[in-house]
């Protein structure tokens, strides 16, 4: 192999070293420098999983302690991540400490949660790590015991000879296992040989959880900290003009009030609109009631800000419109869009031709508002500012994402800034950006204190990040005997398309159009559960239904012969997704809800399936309708995301994802007028209650051998489209518009 800057050994890709005390810490430090060559020379490991790093310590009294390098903010992979280590070293997961790891990138080179990556990225490196801690064990036990190694055996953190009856724990060997060199033959166990994998585990932190111990960003305090808030344009489209904060400097507790500017004015964040965010006012005080008081004491005056060019999403230069826009504009300008030619994004056969000579063309236009996180824990970060130097103890999903800002806008090196992982209490693309940690280290600098700053309820609403507002215009064309021919999709947004042109139903139909629009816009948006899929699923279901009702078929037996077709006799080049696995889940939900069997043919249901982030979900919803009030009955999930590391976790996110996606589905919208959300706080922006759950989840896994395909995001797209078939069953009505509830009676 030819030699490199990043020239490594074994050793430096496993480095080991000895504890204090006696003991051992294994972890992966070398993916930081290496080339995406060298690792697939040297290890055979496929690129998607090269950055994912974590790191195990144990210690003479046996005691072990794995790292997760992941942020965690409830999908339990703080649980998973060390699982696939702990399996590998053999060692009983009772006796095993979890710990969160801090932003470390020579340690962890992409601490990243999002995208339902998090296990799919792990999955060999994490267990290498285990396998070549437990094989340099009973190197050393050999060794002190004179001993084969092949003699050996291990078991819940225990070295083992069966002929002589020696057994000692691993930490008797872990200061000795320190000093030898990582085996280059690193060997990793077959599926059937798990014994951890595969086991439903509870989530490590529960019980800190339960007992309401320190574990979030706002539970964290420090000596002299202060309390930082900031006051923002009212409206997206404003910005700062001047301000008098001569009455709020008065307020009790008040140490300092004065205008930040976040973003450099030339700056570009790749992957984030800074368009809402640049110039705020800060207000410090004693205590969250001092600063919130003041708050409102402040007499600012806000302009309409001028059209501008910036970064935005998908590191892409959009231009940022001047003007303040409202959710009615937007609506027009979609549907005026819907009517003109789009970027065509893909096209099979002769659609055109297609759509002239059809004997009855079915269309249908879907649309969707903005969505709030609406995270349960408000956006808060601690930053203590010290002369060039500054630590952050930050809730946040990306930290490599918000580095290089942190460096360009503070001017100070990478390696002075620390920040400490913290559990979050919610993200899902809320906590991608890390804007705020931006707010908090200028705030820091300013006051010349450490500072917690906290975004309220109506901060967090009133200038967020938010999942578009989109619009999808289906058409389907027939033949005589009402066989499907041609099949056409354009969907646009603001300010982006939810359009993925190369998925089901592309690939099983001749004549296959799907065309994108886009209209620029001063909203700031960004990641939203499983992106783009939230509501292209929605739409594409709906009208998959729709299309088989006037067909005569059943719905799930008419996916399954499209499917079947893309399966057997693809059209086109390119589809992003495997056929089969799509049969499956539709298959298994099929089984598993009784669909089609007498004994629920009096119930009000409807069927969705969708493949997003690798993997694939289908849902079958039962419900009753009594005026505009809507009772889910049962939701049957089935999924196929590969192999189930914690059956616990992933059952848990499935139930998760049917609950926040008929709450949206119902309930959740994001209404602008003039530039201001209509909607500030839980009074105004409807959230899914306790009593409007499902009666009853069940949650269904394809059982078979295929590496982890990704969990978060998968189930949660397909349960608005069956929320709307089952609806319809209920009412005799098409939903065409979320959310779905307004529009029960209208």
């Amino acid at each position: 192999m030819k030699k490199t800057d990043s020239t490594y050994s074994r050793r430096s890709f496993l480095k080991v070293t000895s504890l204090s005390g006696g003991g051992m810490m294994l972890g992966i430090s070398w993916f930081a420098s290496a080339k995406p060559e060298d690792s697939l020379a040297e290890l055979n490991i496929e690129p998607v999983w090269q950055e994912v790093t974590s790191f195990i310590k144990i210690a003479s009294d046996n005691s072990i302690k794995i790292f997760s390098p992941n942020p965690e903010f409830g999908q339990n992979v703080m649980t998973s991540l060390p699982m696939l280590i702990a399996e590998e070293l053999d060692v009983d997961w009772k006796q095993v400490e979890v710990e969160q790891g801090n932003y470390d990138p020579k340690a962890f080179p992409r601490q990243f949660t999002g995208g339902s990556q998090g296990i799919r990225m792990a999955w060999k490196q994490l267990r290498t790590v285990g396998s070549a801690a437990r094989q340099m064990i009973l190197t050393a036990a050999s060794q002190a015991w004179n001993l084969p190694v092949t003699e050996l055996t291990t078991a819940n953190g225990m070295v083992t000879h069966a002929f002589s009856g020696k057994s000692e724990t691993y930490g008797t060997f872990a200061t000795a296992a320190a000093k030898l060199p990582v085996p280059k033959d690193i060997v990793l166990k077959g599926n059937q040989s798990f014994c951890l994998i595969g086991t439903p585990q509870k989530n490590v932190v529960a019980p800190k959880i339960a007992q309401g111990k320190p574990l979030f960003g706002m539970d964290y305090r420090e000596a002299g900290m202060l309390i930082a808030m900031t006051e923002r344009p009212p409206a997206f489209g404003m910005r700062l003009k001047s301000f008098d904060a001569t009455a709020a400097k008065k307020m009790p507790g008040i140490v300092d009030i004065f205008p930040i500017q976040v973003f450099k004015d030339d700056h570009k964040f790749a992957g984030f609109d800074t368009r809402s965010f640049n110039e705020v006012i800060a207000v410090v005080g004693k205590s969250t009631w001092d600063v919130m008081n003041a708050r409102k004491k402040i007499k600012a005056v806000w302009e309409v800000a001028p059209e501008r060019k910036e970064m935005g999403v998908n590191n892409r230069e959009t231009t940022v419109p001047s003007g303040l826009e409202s959710t009615t504009k937007h609506y027009a300008q979609m549907l005026e869009m819907s009517k003109k030619p789009g970027v065509i994004e893909r096209k099979d056969g002769d659609p055109d031709k297609a759509f002239a000579e059809a004997k009855h063309v079915i269309e249908r236009t879907y649309t969707a508002p903005f969505l709030a996180h609406n995270i349960m824990e408000p956006t808060n970060t601690f930053a203590h500012y010290v002369g060039d130097k500054v630590r952050f103890v930050a809730p946040i999903q990306i930290p490599d994402w918000i580095m290089p800002s942190i460096v360009a806008r503070l001017g100070i090196p990478k390696e002075n800034i620390s920040i400490e992982l913290v559990r979050m209490g919610g993200g899902f693309g809320r906590r991608a950006y890390g804007h705020y940690m931006i707010e908090a280290a200028l705030i820091s600098k300013q006051a010349n204190a450490p500072v917690k700053l906290i975004y309220s309820r109506e901060d967090d609403v009133s200038a967020g990040i938010y999942r578009p507002s989109y619009q999808l215009t289906y058409r389907a064309a027939f033949d005589e005997n009402k066989k499907l021919i041609a099949f056409h999709a354009k969907g646009g947004g603001v300010p982006e398309s939810p359009l993925h042109a190369n998925r089901f139903p592309a690939g099983a139909i001749d004549n296959y159009l799907a065309e994108s629009f886009v209209i620029p816009s001063n909203i700031t948006i960004g990641a939203f559960r499983a992106p783009r899929s939230n509501f292209n699923a929605a739409a594409e279901q709906s009208f998959l239904d729709e299309i088989s009702e006037y067909m005569g078929k059943d719905p799930i037996v008419f996916r399954l012969e499209l499917l079947q077709r893309a399966k057997d006799n693809p059209v086109g080049k390119t589809n992003d997704y495997d056929a089969s696995r799509y049969m499956g889940v539709l298959e298994l939900v099929r089984e598993k809800s009784g669909w089609g069997k007498q004994e629920n043919a009096g119930k009000k249901r409807g069927v969705s399936a969708y493949f997003c982030h690798n993997s694939y979900a289908a849902q079958v919803i039962d419900l009753q309708v009594k005026g505009d009030q809507v009772t889910v009955d049962q939701v049957t999930t089935a999924l196929d995301c590969g192999v189930v590391v914690n059956p616990e976790g992933a059952k848990n996110m499935a139930e998760g994802a049917a609950i926040d996606g008929i709450g949206n589905a119902l309930f959740g919208q994001l209404t602008l007028t003039d530039g201001r959300t209509d909607q500030r706080n839980f009074d105004t922006y409807r959230m899914i209650r306790h009593n409007e759950a499902p009666k009853n989840i069940e949650v269904h896994f394809v059982k078979n051998e295929i590496d982890p395909t990704g969990l978060g995001e998968p189930p949660f797209p397909p349960i608005f489209g069956a929320m709307a078939n089952a609806l319809y069953q209920a009412t005799g009505k098409r939903f065409y518009q979320q959310p779905f509830q307004p529009h029960l009676n209208g």
